[in-house]
């Protein structure tokens, strides 16, 4: 609850959405919410706009995995916000209101999932599901100091989803424990192939050099401590993932997301005309100037990055850097400020997207002033070994304190 006992804004306006788990199971007595993007039978998904909330009508059926959520025991109870068509990293929303950032309530949540990292953090639901395309998982995850699960591409149904970018687009969740965490992936995660993590465990823990130079840029005494904290979990090398061309993956990130969102939402946006907030509807203006006829020769750099990060990862390497190249922003960042936060956050979070890879975040510490997170990346489909190692690296970093 907010200051003064208030409700905290995490949920759609309206009446709380509520739905009783459909079977006993592994899930039993655990209540969850979901994000504004995924549907509820009975339930008009209105992706944080109004004019596509009433251009749309109610959901006829679950999305799968709200389906198996609920048939693995848990309680659906309430709807969250989002930010408007999942395009922000900040976590505010012009028509709905900007979800509380319970525990450092002077910042924002982080977005586009804020409404369900705020519902998570604020004890009003034990677990949340949100989407992930640019770091709407991790980066809310790192602000509001919870564990955060953005899937290997594909591992999850995205039907019942509003699609925002599909070839970047994740169900992930959120929790505040890792043991809720992972029985939430129990539930959703495929079978683990064979080929993830041939030796069962990952033997090579890396870090990225870019990840931590970003951070040290904005906040060097940070940087200090997550690299050392990196070290006491293992990493004891780093690489240079972009081998000094940031700027491309970048490029290739929003060229890819653009032609994407183009694909899904371009001729809505066209017809509708929608109401979008003043920050959203600059970001969606960029659809105008969209080079269609460049569409091929980044479809093929996408791949080719990927085939760098597979070739990276194989056979049992993963990846660990800070979440995100800030601990926080304040609710009056400035514009200038935010252009920064979003080149270097979604540099970063491009080596998930393109590679189609899970991420973990990690909250490690807890602190008045601010969080600190790092996260995980593994190789695509290695999402349950990731899981136990994160529970294995977070029961070492608490041991140590503890000693």
């Amino acid at each position: 609850r907010c200051p003064g006992g208030s409700r905290m804004s995490a949920f759609i306006p309206g009446p709380r959405v509520r739905v009783p788990a459909t079977a006993n199971g592994p899930l039993d007595g655990l209540r969850f919410a979901v994000k504004d993007l995924i549907d509820v039978a009975g339930v008009t998904t209105g992706g944080g706009n109004p004019d596509w909330r009433r251009s749309h009508e109610p959901a006829r059926c679950h999305a799968p995995c709200v389906d198996a959520l609920l048939a693995a025991g848990a309680t659906l109870d309430g709807k969250t916000i989002t930010d408007e068509l999942a395009y922000s990293l900040e976590g505010a929303n012009h028509h709905d209101g900007t979800p509380l950032n319970p525990r450092w309530p002077h910042a924002l949540p982080g977005g586009s999932s804020s409404g369900s990292a705020s519902a998570v953090v604020g004890g009003e639901v034990d677990f949340a599901l949100g989407t992930d395309t640019g770091g709407s998982v991790r980066v809310p995850a790192a602000f509001c100091g919870l564990w955060g699960m953005r899937p290997s591409h594909d591992a999850i149904s995205l039907e019942g989803v509003l699609p925002f970018a599909p070839c970047f687009d994740t169900v992930g969740w959120f929790a505040r424990s890792i043991d809720v965490l992972a029985a939430v992936g129990d539930v959703l995660l495929p079978q683990a192939p064979p080929s993830a993590f041939p030796s069962g465990q990952p033997t090579r823990l890396v870090r990225v050099a870019e990840a931590f130079a970003a951070r040290a840029r904005n906040e060097p005494d940070d940087a200090l401590r997550l690299d050392a904290l990196a070290e006491s979990l293992g990493a004891h090398t780093s690489l240079e993932l972009f081998a000094r061309n940031e700027a491309s993956w970048l490029a290739c990130y929003q060229a890819v997301q653009d032609l994407e969102i183009d694909a899904s939402l371009g001729d809505w946006i066209r017809s509708a005309r929608p109401r979008f907030g003043p920050s959203i509807a600059a970001r969606f203006a960029r659809l105008e100037t969209l080079d269609r006829k460049r569409a091929v020769q980044w479809r093929a750099v996408q791949y080719e990055l990927r085939r760098v990060l597979d070739a990276m990862l194989a056979p049992d390497a993963v990846l660990l850097m800070p979440t995100t190249p800030v601990a926080l922003l304040p609710k009056d960042v400035s514009g200038t400020a935010i252009g920064r936060f979003y080149d270097d956050a979604l540099t970063m979070n491009s080596i998930a997207a393109i590679g189609g890879l899970p991420q973990i975040t990690l909250p490690f510490t807890d602190e008045i002033d601010r969080p600190l997170a790092l996260s995980l990346i593994g190789a695509r489909g290695s999402d349950r070994a990731l899981l136990a190692l994160a529970r294995d690296l977070y029961s070492q970093h608490t041991l140590a304190n503890l000693q």
